[in-house]
């Protein structure tokens, strides 16, 4: 009688009758993981995180493209939009004042639409993590959600045992009481995980919900655009057979120009409304440099307060100065810099950002349009004047809503960009289709780095990972 009570004591579950042909013995309650102690399989190679997390992305992107095709605008929604356009005072500076606010709306958007793709990418790596893991161990969970079954949370004590179950009941005891610490540390880790997979579905379950709103505000903004766009272009609308003609002669002179010096040099010399604006923009600029410093300190002090003249036609700022507070054109990823290899076996003269689909191209500085259009293998692309020398580069672009000879703020809407990678010269041996923008900055006539003038929240660089 003894034997049995030792038996419950380290809790094992015995019940045996004896003469009956169905005993139940204390070894059926051991694990068979404990009985053969198998060697543990051979693990596979770890996964690429990098790797991992880029294919996440790609996936996660996919999934919100589809989304973004399922939401519209309501009848009630547009309706407003349009009364709010027909409110607005008709003025060329209150349409490029509402542009260039839309511009930034739809700029930080875009930020927060790709900061929760990151988030959903993450969250789903470690999802995937976690399922890895419980699919690997699938064999012991399996043995441990057996033993614990059969088990049970409270094992009964023994009841009866024969003589000659005595000492298998012993030694059974004896067994479990190494085995069972192993199955409650598995038990507690099975817990866990799932409960971290509970939490990360709730918490992509969130962010996909909150992303929804974003995206939707975004697409609201898009509409706003588009309709201040229309009526910007009904403002400045010149003579329709002028604009045609300069177009006509522009393309011309791009299929002829060998460099982009050489382009800028025939467009400022053989375009009107190029030649004059920029003879405009020298003048202001000669202008300024004849100021006092009394003056000066006033023009700076009324461009920092934000609201520097609307009718300006030179920039508000010398170049020079512009170090370290201008902000990237698009919200996206930084794939290059100025000076790293390009693929090809040289460097790269400019930066190159990848970006959504259909986001918002802003100048980063006032500027003349010098050339608007496609230029040999750079595609589409938007060259900015912005003075003390300085040219800006933009190429990759799917829309243009500019025109050459035209000036242009700092934060103004200039272009869009497509669905897929635009194949240019500038976008050599990059592993992405996603949008890429390419930055180039020119000091008479020489690229430099632009680094120094973007501010410094928008100097960081993104892994290649897309």
């Amino acid at each position: 009688m003894i034997l049995p009570a030792i038996a419950a004591g380290v809790g094992v579950a015995v019940i045996v009758v004896s003469a009956n042909p169905f005993i139940v013995r204390a070894q059926d309650a051991v694990p068979e993981a404990a009985q053969s102690a198998p060697q543990p399989a051979t693990e596979p190679a770890p996964a690429d995180p990098a790797a991992e997390l880029a294919a996440k992305r790609d996936q996660t992107r996919a999934e919100l493209e589809t989304l973004s095709k399922t939401i519209s605008l309501s009848t009630d929604k547009v309706s407003a939009l349009q009364q709010s356009i027909a409110d607005l005072e008709k003025s060329t500076e209150s349409i490029r004042q509402a542009l260039i606010d839309s511009a930034a709306r739809r700029k930080a958007l875009e930020k927060q639409i790709l900061e929760s793709e990151k988030k959903l990418a993450d969250l789903g790596v470690k999802e995937d993590g976690i399922r890895r893991s419980l699919h690997e161990r699938r064999g012991l969970l399996a043995e441990v959600l057996a033993a614990l079954q059969r088990m049970g949370r409270n094992p009964p004590p023994a009841l009866l045992v024969t003589p000659d179950d005595a000492l298998a009941s012993v030694r059974s005891a004896i067994l479990l009481g190494a085995v069972v610490p192993g199955i409650r540390k598995e038990t507690d880790k099975l817990a866990a995980d799932l409960a971290s997979l509970a939490a990360l579905q709730t918490a992509s379950a969130a962010e996909k919900a909150s992303l929804t709103g974003t995206m939707t505000d975004g697409i609201e903004e898009e509409r706003r655009m588009d309709l201040l766009l229309a009526e910007n272009d009904k403002l400045s609308r010149s003579n329709a057979a002028e604009l045609a003609a300069e177009r006509k002669r522009s393309e011309e002179l791009a299929g002829k120009a060998t460099s982009l010096e050489g382009l800028v040099a025939s467009m400022e010399s053989e375009i009107a409304s190029v030649r004059d604006a920029a003879a405009a923009a020298r003048q202001a600029e000669e202008n300024r440099k004849l100021m006092t410093d009394e003056q000066r300190a006033q023009a700076k002090a009324l461009a920092d307060s934000g609201v520097p003249d609307k009718n300006r036609i030179a920039p508000a700022y010398p170049f020079g100065e512009l170090k370290a507070k201008l902000e990237v054109p698009v919200a996206g990823d930084i794939l290059r810099q100025f000076g790293d290899a390009d693929g090809t076996g040289h460097e790269a003269m400019g930066m190159t950002v990848a970006t959504n689909p259909e986001t918002v191209v802003t100048a980063p500085a006032d500027g003349l349009v010098v050339f608007a259009g496609a230029f040999r293998s750079y595609g589409q692309m938007i060259i900015l004047d912005a003075g003390d020398g300085y040219h800006l580069v933009l190429s990759g672009m799917d829309t243009i809503n500019t025109r050459q000879g035209k000036f242009v703020f700092s934060g103004e809407p200039l272009a869009v960009m497509g669905v897929k990678r635009v194949a240019s010269a500038t976008a050599l041996a990059l592993e992405t289709n996603r949008p890429t923008l390419y930055i180039e900055f020119r000091k008479d006539g020489k690229p430099v780095d632009s680094r120094p003038w973007w501010t410094a929240k928008d100097t960081g660089k993104a892994r290649n990972d897309s």
